[in-house]
């Protein structure tokens, strides 16, 4: 399930269609039912070509996993018929562009963090920041984002193997129920970040190593995963636990970085006279100067 290969693309557009598929009632879709006794969850493949107008038989070799040739015009027509979302839809242009020629090479992904974002994160002194790539790497924080993320940095996860990694603590370390308060959430999003880049990057052997490892030694991972929900993450809230300052609510952003292919900034601004900015200011007196902490990356 992990491996995202040319040979596997094919599966992973069939399976995001089909469960996209099943979660839509004919109702929904404004189909007239006849008959009580439908034999499949959601839309039937005729019923998805009716809504995009295309032939079933066309459909059908789209669902079958070959998405390769398909215009932008097909490829709105199906996203209407299955009421994609923004993610959704990304997702499935993604794959599409996965299918052709250009698609199949890898693409190039910054793996290091250059001295001018550095310095920024080192200007940032009074909001926790960190640079992170789409496998969840963190690869530099500013002292207080390293603060912040103090039980990440110290889980003894990643004492013999580097990057830090959040996906790799929140679904195998025990205290990432502890450090993140809406542990459900946490780990829903994470996951569907994850299939989001399946699609962005599904010759990414890092990302495949990944998710591979978190398939098997996670359930609550694998179970999430079987699902092929996809999310954009671009702002939002945060509930953390941090054990030093107790439970935060931190509004973020997380902004791609052009220069540097992959690699986002996150960070955190709170309220001003917030509980959650006096919290921040005690972890700021802990942490000391605004000091930037690259991660060790291997």
């Amino acid at each position: 399930m992990a491996d995202f290969g040319s040979t596997n693309l094919g599966a992973e557009v069939r399976e995001f269609l089909s469960t996209r598929r099943a979660r839509i009632t004919p109702q929904q879709a404004g189909l007239p039912v006849y008959g009580g006794n439908r034999r499949v969850p959601g839309l039937r493949r005729e019923e998805v070509a009716l809504l995009a107008g295309m032939s079933v038989d066309y459909y059908v070799r789209l669902e079958r996993g070959n998405l390769s040739g398909a215009s932008d015009s097909v490829l709105d027509a199906l996203a209407h018929a299955l009421q994609l979302d923004e993610a959704e839809r990304a997702h499935l242009y993604d794959l599409a562009r996965a299918s052709t020629p250009a698609g199949r090479r890898p693409k190039v992904t910054a793996s290091r963090v250059r001295p001018t974002i550095l310095r920024l994160l080192d200007s940032m002194t009074d909001v926790p920041a960190y640079v992170r790539n789409a496998r969840f790497d963190v690869l530099a924080a500013n002292a207080l984002g390293r603060a912040l993320y103090a039980p990440v940095f110290d889980s003894p996860l990643f004492a013999q193997r580097g990057p830090v990694n959040t996906a790799r603590f929140l679904f195998l370390d025990p205290a990432g129920r502890d450090f993140w308060a809406d542990w459900d959430k946490g780990a829903d999003d994470s996951v569907a970040f994850l299939r989001s880049e399946t699609g962005r990057a599904p010759h990414d052997k890092a990302l495949t190593d990944l998710i591979g490892e978190l398939t098997t030694k996670s359930e609550e991972f694998a179970r999430r995963w079987a699902h092929h929900d996809v999310k954009i993450h671009r702002s939002g809230v945060k509930r953390l636990h941090h054990p030093l300052v107790g439970d935060l609510a931190l509004p973020y952003e997380a902004m791609e970085l052009p220069a540097d292919p992959g690699l986002r900034l996150n960070f955190y601004t709170p309220e001003p006279d917030s509980p959650e900015r006096q919290a921040l200011g005690l972890l700021a007196s802990w942490a000391g100067t605004g000091t930037v902490v690259p991660s060790h990356h291997d």
